[in-house]
């Protein structure tokens, strides 16, 4: 990780990998007067609701974000580098027009996640796709590794495709991976286990996922219908 110093802020630049400080830094300025420009976009041409242009109103919020220029301290990253797992979920297994009747059930289920298919831009040059999708479990398989061995992804960067990426990136599934993740490592810890081996025994697995529950995961959906 670098670490970039804008006047009296401090910004980890984790995501950008195998370039210089300076070329790291040289991005990310970048990105933020992108940002800028799309703000000031807002405040002077946007089209308003009301015939108008521009909402002069929007502004930047420092004294939230804790920075000086009211700019968030991380940048967000929709999409992550991801292991190539023991499983990957694919859109056959939660799109709604592929599977109408449920999601497909994963019996080494570590939790679950809801949120439609978003893609943006595409291939085709679209700037964004939505597809439906049904409630969703998250496979342990696709936490881990098929060659590494003592490491788990812990948020976006388990086994998905790019196409479920879309629905498997937001926030709360995000969450509920690193919980899982939390508490496979302290399993294997404590049962002196490597991750693959809790998933390949369906005593230790039961175990696992027990443990889940009673830490207040949920692993499956009690109702189900397309979102």
């Amino acid at each position: 990780m670098t670490l970039v110093n804008w006047p009296q802020i401090d910004y980890w630049l984790g995501p950008i990998v195998d370039v210089s400080p300076e070329e790291a830094q040289k991005h990310l300025e970048g990105a933020r007067q992108l940002s800028f420009s799309f703000i000031y976009w807002m405040q002077t041409e946007a089209p308003r609701h009301d015939g108008g242009e521009g909402y002069p109103e929007i502004r930047l919020r420092p004294d939230v974000t804790g920075t000086l220029d009211g700019m968030a301290k991380y940048p967000y990253i929709r999409e992550s580098r991801r292991i190539l797992a023991e499983f990957t979920v694919a859109e056959q297994h939660v799109s709604s027009d592929l599977r109408p009747d449920g999601a497909q059930k994963f019996e080494d289920s570590v939790g679950v996640g809801c949120y439609r298919i978003d893609l943006h831009p595409t291939t085709a040059l679209k700037n964004y796709l939505d597809v439906g999708s049904q409630p969703f479990q998250i496979p342990l398989g696709a936490l881990i590794p098929q060659r590494v061995e003592n490491l788990l992804p812990a948020c976006k960067n388990l086994g998905v495709t790019h196409i479920t990426n879309g629905c498997y990136r937001l926030h709360p599934v995000e969450w509920n991976i690193g919980e899982a993740a939390g508490v496979l490592a302290a399993f294997c810890l404590d049962e002196k286990l490597a991750p693959r081996a809790v998933r390949n025994s369906p005593e230790k697995l039961r175990e696992f996922q027990k443990r889940l529950e009673s830490d207040g995961v949920e692993l499956d959906w009690p109702q189900l219908h397309a979102v």
